[in-house]
């Protein structure tokens, strides 16, 4: 691998004593701040915080991660200010994905940022902008909300005078780019090529695609997952879009109600459904906990270069939780992802997304100056509809509906 200086960058200090103390409760297969192996551009070490630590920092600061309190998962931002948004998911995520490395003995600060960064690339109106920016974009490579949140943290976002991105360690990018699993080799978790970007930046700045991510991206994948689910059952609920007897007959959140219910007959649904959420999502952890510990005393690796050479990932639920939590999905595929109400709303979010991306390619005229000269500047015309999809994912739900309406209502203002 190889690394770029920036012109006139101060010569990289050596790392502090802070990098040490901060992990010394760490086990011997964590990912160590003071062993990183650092940044494409080398820049000198903060003496007040560790590299994660920064990492995290760039990430928290950086505009796409603002934008996120604006950007949903299933509702639309307008229909109520009490469902979650991808900023607060992505607060939920760190928080589980901190708890666990805590008790496993992870690098707490290297899992935050994985947690906090992974949701960046993610359009306006969760899945069906993502779908339908794919869609319009199917011609010219298409389009991942994984492979634009790498795209955003080692590009589009731009603080620095030196470099583009935020030039992030090697360990975060490497977390963010598997944390499903390697690209490539015999464990790959996708058919075909690693995406082009990713490619490019690994003919600079190897992020051993073929291998497992660290402990602490595994920690934060399935964090996700435990926030994902749970707290959809709670913005479900709370929205009507099922009742808490529809969940009656699913393993383990059914009996878990009927638990609570138990306890507290007399308790609302509204209190009700959190005290059900939360013990769900303490049942998932401890259980992820006693499986990931499982196949570590199998595993016994000495260092975290151990768990990326491993044939499997390390950190895991175990079979019957990882059953129960298929069945959760596919209820809540059904009954609140595919409901009417969702689909109709949905449907006009994709219309948006469509016609917002087909209007600014035939007239770029109409984007904002430096997106126009972006798009002037492009070398083909697939990197101009790229940079055009970059302008529209990095809208929030509020102001892609503010623009169409500006671009289609001949009597609105623009």
């Amino acid at each position: 691998m190889s690394r770029q200086t920036p012109p006139d960058d101060p010569p990289r200090a050596p790392l502090k004593p802070l990098g040490e103390s901060a992990n010394i409760h760490l086990a011997p297969f964590a990912v160590r701040a003071e062993a990183s192996r650092g940044r494409l551009f080398e820049e000198p070490e903060s003496t007040t915080r560790t590299p994660f630590q920064r990492d995290r920092d760039r990430i928290v600061h950086a505009g796409a991660f603002r934008r996120l309190q604006y950007k949903t998962q299933v509702f639309i931002y307008h229909e109520g200010d009490y469902y979650r948004t991808r900023l607060t998911h992505s607060l939920e995520v760190a928080q589980i994905a901190r708890s666990i490395c805590r008790v496993l003995g992870l690098n707490e600060d290297l899992a935050e940022a994985l947690a906090l960064a992974h949701d960046l690339g993610h359009t306006p109106f969760g899945h069906a902008g993502e779908e339908a920016l794919n869609e319009v974009m199917r011609p010219f490579g298409g389009f991942d909300h994984n492979e634009q949140a790498f795209r955003i943290l080692t590009q589009l976002e731009q603080p620095y005078a030196a470099f583009d991105g935020l030039n992030l360690t090697w360990e975060t990018l490497e977390g963010l780019v598997k944390h499903n699993g390697p690209l490539t080799g015999p464990n790959a978790a996708r058919k075909g090529p690693p995406p082009a970007s990713v490619s490019a930046f690994c003919a600079r700045f190897d992020l051993e695609l073929s291998s497992f991510a660290g402990a602490e991206a595994q920690v934060a994948a399935l964090a996700d997952d435990i926030a994902y689910n749970n707290h959809d059952i709670d913005d479900g609920l709370r929205a009507g879009l099922f009742m808490v007897e529809d969940l009656a007959e699913l393993p383990l959140v059914g009996p878990m109600f009927a638990e609570v219910r138990g306890l507290f007959p007399d308790a609302g649904q509204t209190r009700l459904m959190r005290e059900v959420v939360r013990r769900l999502i303490d049942t998932m952890v401890n259980d992820l906990i006693a499986e990931t510990q499982a196949r570590l005393d199998a595993l016994r690796p000495n260092n975290a270069p151990g768990i990326r050479a491993a044939e499997r990932p390390v950190v895991a639920f175990s079979d019957e939780m990882r059953q129960n939590d298929r069945a959760l999905r596919a209820f809540l595929f059904r009954r609140m992802y595919r409901h009417y109400k969702v689909n109709r709303m949905t449907s006009k979010a994709r219309r948006v997304v469509r016609e917002l991306f087909a209007h600014y390619v035939a007239e770029p005229n109409t984007l904002p100056p430096e997106w126009e000269e972006a798009v002037a500047a492009a070398a083909s015309e697939e990197q101009a509809a790229r940079t055009v999809a970059d302008y529209i994912a990095g809208m929030t739900d509020r102001y892609a509906i503010r623009e169409h309406r500006k671009l289609f209502d001949i009597e609105e203002k623009t």
